[in-house]
């Protein structure tokens, strides 16, 4: 014959009726004990129990604790995702009643990942995009010296990053680094490419890198100088140039 083992539930019934008939909870501990002996429960929670009969909770089964995860489905984050892709984890937790780190694991799960828009101010032709894509190959060197121009515009909206499918490799960042022999990389406008600009950049026996017309996108000093100027400007409006200028020396110092 098999043993019975009560179960937590059975035993806080007992406990109940034990209540109903005006015992004490030390009395029904001792009850338990004498009856279950090592299954009964003990007087702390007897205690606990009773005092949860007299506030008139009388629910046996466990509640929902407030810090435990709560579960929702992928296709509740996959439809917020679908309405504002650049909601924060913040934002998105919030609407599910979950933290951050529960949204993010079901992000990764779902293989999203953040990603930020770049504005081109110029219309590429499939045949720029597919140049810019192979001379990228060969810019891995750390030991490259760029210049660029950087657009300022006086009304700065800040952007916001966006969750999405891997579709780009991430652009690694520029070190550096001191180096005898400088490869250059410069912007293809008509003034640094211009035969003066040639004839100066061989007299310093410089190694000058191909560059595909406007791509912004990988001239390092996109991701350093004016990465930063770009963050310093999230927000601000100007309505002169002068407003800008005095902007920029109080950042410088």
């Amino acid at each position: 014959m098999s043993k019975f083992l009560p179960n937590k539930v059975f035993l806080r019934g007992i406990l109940l009726h034990y209540f109903i008939q005006k015992k004490s909870a030390a009395e029904a501990h001792r009850i338990f004990v004498q009856t279950y002996g090592d299954n009964a429960l003990s007087d702390t929670i007897c205690r606990d129990w009773f005092r949860r009969f007299k506030n008139n909770d009388f629910e046996l089964e466990d509640k929902e604790r407030s810090g435990a995860p709560k579960k929702f489905q992928d296709k509740e984050l996959e439809q917020l995702l679908d309405e504002d892709p650049s909601q924060t984890l913040s934002e998105l937790g919030k609407i599910l009643q979950v933290d951050e780190s529960t949204v993010s694991k079901r992000l990764k799960g779902l293989g999203m990942i953040q990603k930020q828009g770049h504005w081109v101010p110029y219309e590429l032709k499939p045949r720029t995009t597919a140049s810019t894509a192979e001379k990228k190959r060969f810019f891995a060197s750390h030991r490259i010296v760029t210049g660029d121009e950087k657009w300022i515009h006086y009304d700065n909206p800040k952007r916001r990053k966006s969750w999405g499918k891997p579709g780009h490799a991430s652009t690694s960042s520029a070190k550096a680094q001191r180096h005898d022999k400088v490869i250059l990389l410069h912007h293809n406008a008509r003034p640094h490419v211009a035969k003066p600009v040639k004839t100066y950049l061989e007299t310093l026996k410089w190694e000058v890198l191909p560059y595909p017309p406007y791509s912004p996108d990988i001239a390092p000093s996109n991701f350093h100088l004016f990465r930063s100027m770009a963050h310093g400007l999230a927000d601000r409006r100007f309505h002169s140039c002068t407003g800008f200028m005095y902007c920029q020396k109080d950042g410088q110092k």
